[in-house]
């Protein structure tokens, strides 16, 4: 079994901010506090750097994107509803280290972050960042939509059901209790808001993208 890499954390808002060596203290940093923003690096001297800059230079950076759609297509599609969150996932292996935000399609001011969670999955994060993201738009009466890439995480959400193959044990046990609150809330919710598919290869990655690829 290979030793697991060490990890340092970069907390840029949370209770307290500053470079955490341990999961455990970066999380009692973010945990319950609304727009926590941090990022693990691999060394201590990363995330120190990264601490003194604009996160927004180590989270979700992406660049200038050229689409390969004809112009008729892209006209076709059209243009991203700005009133509007999107929500995406990501996953270190699968299963892996995953966590899920979700941010201002039109700011990328992140609205809530997850994570990460020891072993999980792409899928589950996708369908757990929807479900986040429905109940707080209900919670704030909210008219936007909810943009995703993930097809499978709006049919799970559709069905009510998350519909992974992962199997539960000690490591995501945290993990699936999320999971199955987000169930029964879908169970026991109605909302209104739409769910709609990202348009990836008009519009480039999604807004909430973690720019890891």
């Amino acid at each position: 079994m290979s030793k697991k890499k060490k990890k340092y954390y970069a907390v840029w808002k949370g209770h307290k901010t500053g470079v955490f060596e341990k999961w455990d203290d970066c999380k009692a940093q973010i945990t319950n506090f609304e727009g926590a923003i941090y990022k693990s690096f691999s060394t201590f001297e990363a995330a120190k750097t990264a601490l003194k800059g604009n996160h927004k230079d180590y989270i979700g950076k992406t660049s200038k994107f050229i689409s390969e759609l004809s112009e008729n297509q892209l006209k076709r599609i059209g243009q991203p509803n700005y009133n509007s969150i999107a929500v995406d996932a990501a996953s270190s292996g699968n299963p892996g280290e995953m966590e899920y935000r979700g941010v201002d399609t039109k700011t990328k001011n992140q609205l809530f972050i997850q994570g990460p969670f020891e072993e999980g999955t792409n899928n589950i994060g996708e369908f757990l960042a929807i479900v986040h993201g429905l109940a707080l738009l209900k919670k704030n009466n909210s008219n936007r939509i909810i943009y995703t890439d993930s097809k499978t995480a709006i049919s799970w959400v559709k069905k009510k059901n998350c519909n992974t193959k992962l199997e539960r044990n000690d490591k995501n046990k945290a993990l699936f209790e999320l999971v199955d609150r987000a169930i029964d809330w879908l169970k026991n919710n109605s909302y209104n808001t739409v769910i709609v598919k990202w348009e990836t290869k008009a519009w480039g990655e999604i807004p909430a993208d973690f720019g890891r690829k």
